[in-house]
C-alpha cells in the first residue's frame, strides 16, 4: 500500500470497526435472529424508495450503492466491501432508502431485522457512539466527493478512485467492469476507456480484460491531487 501517504479517510465510508471487539452481549443481541444468504453478481439488495425492515453487514464479497436518473443511468456513491455495514441510515433516520445497493460479485450477505439492530443501540452506548462518528465521517466524505465532481477532471477522478479502490481493497489489482468504474468515476464509458488507456500508454496502470493492475502508485497520486 501507499504507507499512509494516500489520505484514504478523505474519502472513503468505514464501518469495519462498527462491530469490533462489541461486547458478547450486544454482539449476541445485534445477531440473534440474523440470516445469511448468498446473493449473485449484480443482485438486489434493497432499493431506493423501499422502507427499510434491517440492516445488512457483509461477511464476505462486496456491494455498490448507487443512485439512478430517469434514464436509468447510475452513479455509484460507495462500494462496500466485507465487514461493513449498510442499510443503517434509513433505519436510524426513520425514512425510506436513499440509495439501491446490489453485490458487485457473488457475496455473502447477512441480514440483522431492525427491531434487533434498535435493540443493540439501546444497550450499548459505545455502539451507539461508532455509528454517530461513522454517521459523521460519512458526512465529510461527501462534501469532499461533491467537491471533487465539481472540480476535478476525468483524469484525476479517474485517478483517484483507482487509489481509493486500491487502499479500500488492499489490492494492487481492481476488478471491475467498464461501466461500474465510470458510474463510479461519473463519466460516460467511452471516456473511462480512453483515459484507461492513457494510462496504460503512460505505464500507469496494466489491463487485462476487466482487470486493472496499479503499476504507479506515485504518478496517479499526482494526478489525483492536481489543483
Amino acid at each position: 500500500m501507499s504507507k499512509g501517504v494516500f489520505p484514504i479517510d478523505q474519502w472513503d465510508f468505514r464501518s469495519e470497526s462498527v462491530l469490533m471487539d462489541l461486547p458478547q452481549e450486544v454482539y449476541d443481541r445485534l445477531m440473534v435472529h440474523k440470516t445469511e444468504r448468498i446473493y449473485e453478481q449484480h443482485e438486489i439488495l434493497f432499493r431506493e424508495g423501499a422502507f427499510p425492515s434491517g440492516i445488512f453487514y457483509i461477511v464476505k464479497g462486496k456491494v455498490k450503492k448507487y443512485k439512478a436518473n430517469r434514464e436509468g443511468r447510475e452513479q455509484i456513491v460507495n462500494l462496500a466491501h466485507t465487514g461493513q455495514l449498510i442499510g443503517y441510515h434509513a433505519v436510524l433516520s426513520e425514512e425510506r432508502y436513499p440509495d439501491t445497493a446490489a453485490a458487485l460479485e457473488k457475496s455473502t450477505i447477512a441480514f440483522i431485522p431492525k427491531e434487533d439492530f434498535l435493540d443493540a443501540l439501546d444497550h450499548s452506548p459505545l455502539l451507539t457512539t461508532r455509528l454517530l462518528t461513522t454517521l459523521s465521517h460519512e458526512f465529510a466524505v461527501l462534501v469532499n466527493n461533491l467537491t471533487m465532481f465539481a472540480q476535478k477532471t476525468v483524469r484525476e477522478r479517474l485517478a483517484l478512485q483507482l487509489l481509493i479502490m486500491r487502499e479500500k481493497f488492499r489490492d494492487d489489482t481492481i476488478n471491475l467492469n467498464r461501466e461500474d468504474l465510470a458510474n463510479l468515476v461519473g463519466t460516460a464509458r467511452e471516456n473511462v476507456i480512453r483515459a484507461l488507456a492513457a494510462f496504460r500508454e503512460e505505464g500507469l496502470v496494466e489491463t487485462r480484460g476487466r482487470k486493472i493492475i496499479i503499476r504507479d502508485v506515485d504518478k496517479l497520486m499526482a494526478i489525483a491531487s492536481s489543483p
